[in-house]
């Protein structure tokens, strides 16, 4: 499959559609004329090594850098959307969310709505009820009153992840969203990430490093290196020992598994 094809055949308009997206910073030039397109309801996850670009794309398709014409949220482009409305569409969760010290998980949560509550007004019922459909969805109402500081790491990525469904948006941006977690909990966050995308028709953009778990849950991968994408398709067309090699520099054995290639790293003769 060629970089920048759909991998759909859908009629809509694609959730995110990224057309010769060029990002310079300090000076630097990180992203160099990328393509992508996410179909609604898509999985799409970049890897890609250390500096390939792959958080700053996922941080200018959420608008947190400046992208020019080229990227666009669900048929609109995404500099004609003001922050409110694009933070009704678009959903980030870093990969280090800042938390101010004290803070509740409902508080936290409730942060989600904030594109819903008229500026100097105050949250609805509704924006409650909203919060804690999404607190009881996650298994996460017990916590509601605790200091998200006082949660295990599993339980705050629930957080930030219920921080992003309460904003009702139907694109969700992952940030590396298992990188401090066990492996338990990384399948634990990601089979409820998984569950919800096919419950509810969410679309996630995600980046990861792991190439093994992201090939087994991502409909699509796009291998980025150098700021350009060098590969984009199924698991099984981009985690290949020649691509990984070439791009990694890595040795590794790519075998097949029950959902898709493992990548297993393997010590040079």
């Amino acid at each position: 499959m060629n970089p920048g094809s759909t991998g759909t055949g859908t009629g809509t308009s694609p959730a995110v559609q990224v057309r010769d997206l060029h990002v310079t910073l300090g000076g630097a030039p990180i992203l160099a004329g990328v393509d992508l397109t996410v179909a609604a309801g898509e999985w799409v996850t970049v890897i890609g090594p250390n500096g390939a670009g792959k958080s700053t794309l996922l941080r200018a398709v959420g608008g947190l850098l400046p992208a020019g014409h080229a990227v666009t949220l669900c048929g609109t482009p995404l500099r004609a959307m003001r922050p409110r409305a694009r933070a009704r569409v678009v959903a980030t969760v870093a990969q280090s969310p800042v938390v101010p010290a004290g803070m509740s998980v409902l508080d936290y949560v409730l942060l989600g709505r904030t594109p819903y509550i008229p500026p100097l007004g105050r949250e609805s019922a509704a924006d409650l009820a909203a919060v804690h459909e999404v607190l009881d969805r996650l298994d996460l109402a017990a916590f509601h009153g605790r200091e998200l500081a006082t949660l295990s790491g599993g339980e705050r990525q629930r957080v930030f992840l219920a921080r992003a469904l309460a904003q009702g948006a139907t694109l969700l941006l992952l940030d590396e969203p298992t990188s401090a977690l066990d492996i338990g909990h990384q399948q634990e966050v990601l089979e409820l990430v998984d569950q919800l995308r096919r419950a509810h028709g969410l679309t996630v953009l995600a980046t990861m490093h792991d190439l093994s778990i992201a090939g087994e849950y991502a409909d699509r991968l796009v291998l980025l290196a150098d700021g350009r994408v060098v590969a984009d398709g199924p698991p099984v067309e981009v985690l290949t020992e020649e691509l990984l090699a070439t791009h990694y520099r890595a040795h590794v054995r790519v075998v097949s598994g029950e959902h898709g290639p493992l990548v297993v790293p393997v010590r040079p003769r």
